[in-house]
């Protein structure tokens, strides 16, 4: 685990690390497919690796989750993506597959993008990303796999609509699995509020299901945390 003293240091090692990254799977596979994280956290990552010189037109973006709205809300997890990166890289260059997200009908919505999936990654039984960019909820939820939903318990699909009962609506994710694939595995966590479901998601203990926590289904991630969310021994 890194420990950060600011989330604008944590951002900016995780900016480096993703160039690095970058680099390195195109030099081997010629692409670098990297699944995004929505919310807050990822938002300062995504304004520094604006600023980069990378070769985009070989670099896929994807999306681990989104909220069922579209993609004009100020709730949308592309629109954020959008702002913050993608509408400042050469529209020439730019792959970008958001979830084409139709508010009315979630069931169609998350079987159009898996279907996206599967021809990307086709003859492959995982999508195999190079990169998971993940965050996590003060409940320990990822992506938008919430404690006891139906998403936890997906293990044939690989993108899916997800109905969250304390929110009342439907939200979009890959499934565990589909996580699990990518080579990479990393967590951006921010904020003394998480400071809590970090500990138990990282805690050694086995009566901690990941029903109850879904982070803990993400295996052998890498953890960029500021120190405020660090449980203080």
């Amino acid at each position: 685990m890194q420990v950060f003293e600011s989330l604008d240091e944590l951002s900016n090692a995780a900016a480096d690390a993703f160039c690095k990254a970058a680099k390195e799977a195109i030099e081997q596979r010629g692409v670098f497919r990297v699944t995004l994280s929505g919310g807050s956290t990822p938002k300062r990552l995504y304004e520094l690796l604006a600023t980069k010189e990378l070769p985009w037109q070989n670099i896929e973006f994807y999306w681990g989750d989104e909220r069922n709205v579209t993609e004009d809300n100020l709730d949308s997890n592309y629109r954020m993506v959008r702002e913050a990166l993608l509408s400042h890289l050469p529209a020439e260059s730019l792959r970008a597959f958001p979830v084409p997200v139709d508010p009315d009908n979630p069931a169609a919505t998350a079987e159009a993008y898996e279907k996206t999936l599967r021809e990307t990654f086709a003859g492959s039984d995982v999508p195999t990303w190079d990169l998971a960019l993940l965050g996590m909820g003060d409940d320990a939820h990822t992506a938008s796999l919430f404690p006891e939903t139906k998403a936890i318990e997906q293990n044939d699909r690989w993108f899916v609509e997800n109905w969250v009962p304390k929110m009342e609506t439907y939200r979009y994710t890959l499934t565990s699995p589909a996580i699990n694939s990518a080579r990479q595995r990393w967590f951006l966590i921010g904020g003394s509020n998480k400071r809590q479901a970090l500990a138990s998601v990282r805690s050694s203990a086995s009566d901690l299901p990941g029903a109850l926590f879904p982070s803990r289904l993400i295996e052998s991630p890498t953890w960029f945390v500021t120190r405020d969310a660090v449980a203080v021994s």
